[in-house]
């Protein structure tokens, strides 16, 4: 049974087209993750199903009612809907409890005690009670979302919209979040979820739809466009999510820094901590040789690539300046930083090209994650 039918959907700001001629029919219990570059109108497509955008043209069915058909009851089709936002909006002057009960007792006519009582639970299940009585400013920014989630479950929507729901959070609280809308999609909610949580998109996700070029550029499910994407932007930005790059101009590079953005990208795909520690040692001992071998301040880049597909960890170091091959069979094939990137790399090529020294290695995978 189809919940939401789009027909022709198009917006423009000025001259700028942001989306048009959409099509899109999404199924009951389906859960739809959108992603796509920032600007390419994920959010605003969400926002023109709820009607706080108003598309130039085109038509959204929901639930089989015309929402955007003169004389529509908006609001009363909007509450069979429920949007999550990146910010919360929360009422700031009001308790948690108030915040859940105040639009179903205005709104539904529901009997105060019977929407206190269905607060209650609703904050049990999102692991938020003894909060009631609780202002949203003495919240983290991961209990205010989970707060956001179950107000908005309280009017018992039958289609929920997740807008970048954990963008606006520390690290450490994404992980809450991302639970709760884990245990609702479990429950068999219809859910349109825009998210930059790859991770979290493949665990969730019936269908994955990539924005780009004003539209749905390529869609499937997440095996589709995660580990063999069709079209050549849906590719990049595969690829860019699993690249990691980092830029060096001074000789007193932040190393710590570096260590960190490698610690977190290992993590985000599983990677190991032998794997990590490998990647980390090699990276410090390519750029300490280069660093040393020419006079000033160095311009290094460092690109970390990881294939889910080949289970493979590829390290390029390319620096700037006269041609200095580290592997070079001289004296300096002795030093231990040249010993060591060798003992943690499958294979290793160097080049040089138009005054760039180019190191080329496949770091090394442990038996565990191999066999995984």
């Amino acid at each position: 049974m189809s919940v939401i039918e789009v027909k022709g959907l198009s917006k423009s700001f000025g001259q700028n087209d942001i989306l048009k001629d959409l099509e899109l029919t999404v199924e009951k219990g389906e859960v739809i993750v959108i992603l796509g570059e920032s600007g390419c109108g994920k959010s605003l497509f969400l926002r023109m199903l709820e009607q706080l955008e108003k598309p130039d043209r085109g038509s959204i069915r929901i639930l089989g009612e015309e929402i955007t058909s003169r004389g529509a009851d908006i609001n009363r089709i909007r509450r069979r809907m429920g949007m999550v936002f990146q910010s919360f909006n929360l009422y700031s002057h009001m308790t948690v409890l108030k915040n859940l009960t105040l639009a179903p007792t205005k709104l539904l006519k529901m009997p105060e005690e019977e929407a206190e009582t269905k607060a209650h639970e609703l904050l049990a299940s999102v692991g938020l009670s003894g909060t009631e009585n609780r202002m949203p400013d003495t919240l983290s920014g991961g209990q205010k979302q989970r707060v956001a989630i179950a107000r908005c479950l309280m009017m018992e929507p039958e289609i929920l919209l997740f807008d970048e729901p954990t963008s606006a959070l520390d690290p450490s609280m994404v992980g809450e979040v991302l639970a709760t809308i884990r245990m609702l999609s479990h429950r068999g909610y219809t859910m349109l979820i825009v998210t930059h949580e790859m991770e979290f998109a493949k665990s969730v996700a019936s269908r994955i739809l990539f924005f780009s070029d004003k539209g749905i550029y390529e869609e499937g499910t997440a095996s589709d466009i995660f580990d063999s994407p069709k079209k050549e932007k849906t590719i990049a930005f595969i690829r860019k999510l699993k690249t990691l790059e980092h830029h060096i101009t001074s000789r007193s590079y932040d190393l710590m820094a570096l260590q960190g953005q490698i610690m977190d990208f290992c993590a985000k795909y599983g990677l190991d901590d032998k794997e990590s520690c490998s990647i980390q040692l090699c990276c410090e001992e390519l750029i300490g040789e280069f660093i040393s071998a020419h006079d000033g301040e160095p311009d290094i880049t460092i690109t970390l690539e990881y294939s889910e597909a080949q289970k493979t960890i590829d390290l390029t170091c390319c620096s700037k300046g006269d041609r200095y091959d580290l592997f070079d069979d001289n004296d300096i094939s002795d030093h231990l930083g040249v010993a060591i990137i060798k003992s943690r790399a499958e294979s290793y090529i160097y080049s040089y090209e138009n005054g760039i020294n180019t190191v080329f290695a496949s770091i090394r995978r442990s038996r565990k994650q191999i066999k995984r």
